[in-house]
């Protein structure tokens, strides 16, 4: 075999492996890093948790939701103060404000369940935001009784947005005293579903 076709083969051969790296680079991620946002609540720092698995996997803001006037910090006093928010349909103010929303096109929405619920809060932000033309992804920590209709409460919000698959997982339960409970081994087992899930709907950094 001559120089120039033993040349020729192998240039043919590295175009060949550099388009097949680029589409499976593609087949893992549709995304811009820089493009995402990672918006949540959390009481318990178990869903902050699930938002910075996110972060780490996903690349992006990350931002908590504030309240202007926060909750009591009495687990029951503030699930008293939940329900009649939701029989009434008050929306409490935030302060959390978040500039250039336009520049996001991956708006990620972490929350609890609450009262089997999306917790008021995480709605005031979705009705403040215009999220059309978006992909928008829930993620929920809950205490065993699952996401309740909170996943259904964020296509009925975000109408005009692309509703991706949502993540949730079983965390603590404060009214039972467990708190912090994605931790240590547990949150070794919440990176490995999350990516698995974040590499599903294709929502991950090319590098992983």
């Amino acid at each position: 075999m001559t120089n120039a076709i033993l040349t020729s083969l192998l240039l043919i051969s590295g175009c060949f492996s550099s388009q097949m790296n680029n589409i499976n680079t593609k087949k893992n991620s549709d995304i811009n890093p820089d493009a995402v946002l990672i918006v949540y609540l959390s009481r318990t720092n178990n869903t902050k948790t699930i938002a910075e698995i996110i972060q780490r996997n996903a690349g992006g803001t990350l931002v908590a939701l504030e309240l202007k006037k926060p909750y009591p910090e009495n687990y029951r006093a503030t699930v008293e103060q939940v329900v009649k928010e939701n029989e009434t349909g008050y929306l409490p103010p935030l302060k959390t404000k978040i500039d250039s929303m336009e520049k996001y096109g991956v708006v990620f929405v972490g929350f609890p369940t609450w009262d089997m619920k999306m917790p008021p809060p995480m709605k005031s932000f979705l009705k403040q935001h215009d999220l059309k033309g978006k992909k928008v992804i829930a993620f929920n920590t809950n205490a065993g009784y699952g996401v309740g209709n909170g996943f259904q409460t964020l296509k009925e919000l975000c109408p005009g947005s692309k509703i991706l698959e949502g993540f949730e997982m079983k965390a603590g339960a404060e009214r039972d005293g467990q708190y912090l409970v994605i931790k240590d081994e547990k949150e070794k087992e919440a990176e490995m579903n999350v990516k698995k899930w974040l590499q599903k709907i294709k929502v991950i950094k090319e590098s992983l």
